[in-house]
């Protein structure tokens, strides 16, 4: 094992210590959220921009993962259509807005957001929409590089009802392999560190829901039957099942 994997694994292990000990409260308190809204009637919505729409897939269709949960996704904003085009998209102003009706979230859902360095126009939109129509907003980023950036007119970590701290470094690269470069990122893997855990304190809490809401690998018996009694039941708001 060559020196930079034993700090990686070092660090990665230092981060997800960090989240459980210092975020767990607010884990929790985001899995009561999401339970509030699925007895309303409500869904949970995911949206991330650039390689943060990987966590917002995280969410969908997942071998045990919530039933009633709906990524947000735009080509715009996730490298389909190019790197240039992706990295404007997330700074123009009302592209989040429009992709968030386009979705029809209602006040009764709750928003994931996850933004790294929470500086950009996208995910802050996002935020500030969701919260003027009464979602509950809960926001995943490195607080530490947000906060970095000194004058931010709109803070996405004081806009969302909860903002869970991945405990990434400014930069989100880890490891110094030159004098200005760093490689290494964190932000995807606390990110679904954060998202599971969740989730799993989601599932406590729907232990006791006929069917439980949460879906099977469908290589195990009688995951095709039990997938599609979900997949029926939360269609609605979610062209992903149809």
């Amino acid at each position: 094992m060559t020196k930079s994997k034993i700090n990686l694994n070092n660090i990665i292990n230092k981060i997800i210590n960090k989240i459980e000990k210092n975020q767990s409260d607010k884990i929790k308190l985001s899995a009561k959220f999401i339970s509030e809204s699925h007895f309303k009637d409500g869904k949970l919505f995911l949206f991330g921009t650039g390689h943060n729409h990987c966590l917002a897939e995280e969410g969908l269709h997942r071998a045990g993962g919530y039933a009633n949960a709906c990524p947000i996704l735009d080509d715009n904003l996730n490298f389909s259509k190019g790197i240039k085009k992706a990295s404007k998209a997330e700074r123009t102003r009302g592209i989040s807005k429009s992709l968030l009706k386009m979705y029809q979230i209602q006040k009764n859902d709750t928003l994931i957001i996850f933004t790294n360095s929470g500086l950009n126009k996208a995910p802050i939109e996002a935020a500030k929409y969701a919260k003027k129509i009464g979602l509950k907003v809960i926001v995943i980023l490195s607080l530490s590089y947000c906060k970095s950036v000194k004058n931010i007119k709109n803070k996405i970590y004081e806009i969302a009802d909860i903002a869970i701290d991945n405990h990434g470094p400014i930069g989100d690269a880890l490891i110094k392999i030159s004098k200005n470069t760093n490689v290494a990122s964190p932000s995807i893997i606390s990110g679904s560190y954060i998202l599971n855990s969740i989730l799993l304190q989601l599932a406590i809490l729907l232990k006791n829901e006929k069917p439980f809401p949460f879906f099977i690998s469908s290589n195990q018996k009688g995951a095709d039957n039990h997938n599609k009694v979900l997949e029926k039941k939360f269609s609605k708001r979610n062209n992903f099942f149809k």
